[in-house]
């Protein structure tokens, strides 16, 4: 699929395989994106390219890309459950929902001059339809939780809550992972992600 958009900004998609010779530009853009609020995060290319694997190894994964012209300005993934590493598998086991149904989504990241132009929902709408494609019962994705009153937190910023809430997904309190990575100035921190589901089998 490859389509563009008024905005001047293409998207296109890319599977299995053929989503190798991109895994730099969605490196560079995940360092560049989560730096900023809520991840904080101070990536490196090292890093990087050992989580992406992970993708690259996957038949069944799945890269959503954003061009301007020919420079990659967003970039959202995904790849089934079983496919990712086993911290992201870890909340799931022994509950009610199958990781082997489980589509998971992973990283939505876009440039900030590019936003407010619908991609968010290109993002999604790619997805889903993918994991809808292959049989999967649950799409997923986690987010990092940060407390309401950390000084950190940019004046009047606007969180995707109810972004996601309106795409059919709700928070599984009950269904959090831990994950270190390193923060400016902090080094290394623990952080807890929860995790947010759909379930295609109920009425939308």
């Amino acid at each position: 699929m490859d389509s563009t958009h008024a905005t001047g900004l293409s998207v296109a998609i890319f599977g299995g395989e053929a989503i190798a010779p991109h895994l730099d530009d969605v490196a560079r853009l995940r360092m560049e994106v989560f730096r900023d609020w809520p991840y904080l995060y101070d990536g490196d290319m090292a890093y990087e390219r050992d989580y992406l694997a992970a993708y690259a190894r996957s038949p069944r994964s799945l890269f959503v890309l954003v061009f301007e012209d020919e420079r990659v300005v967003g970039a959202s993934t995904g790849l089934p459950l079983l496919d990712d590493t086993p911290a992201f598998r870890a909340p799931f086991a022994g509950g009610d929902v199958d990781a082997a149904r489980v589509f998971y989504f992973g990283e939505s990241v876009l440039l900030p001059e590019c936003r407010g132009r619908g991609i968010g929902h290109a993002f999604f709408d790619a997805r889903e339809v993918h994991a809808r494609r292959l049989g999967y019962r649950w799409t997923a994705f986690c987010a990092v939780d940060r407390d309401d009153d950390d000084p950190r937190r940019p004046a009047g910023h606007r969180g995707n809550e109810a972004f996601w809430r309106k795409r059919g997904y709700r928070r599984q309190p009950e269904m959090t992972m831990q994950l270190p990575w390193e923060e400016p100035g902090q080094g290394e921190v623990i952080h807890p992600l929860t995790f947010w589901l759909r379930d295609w089998e109920e009425p939308a």
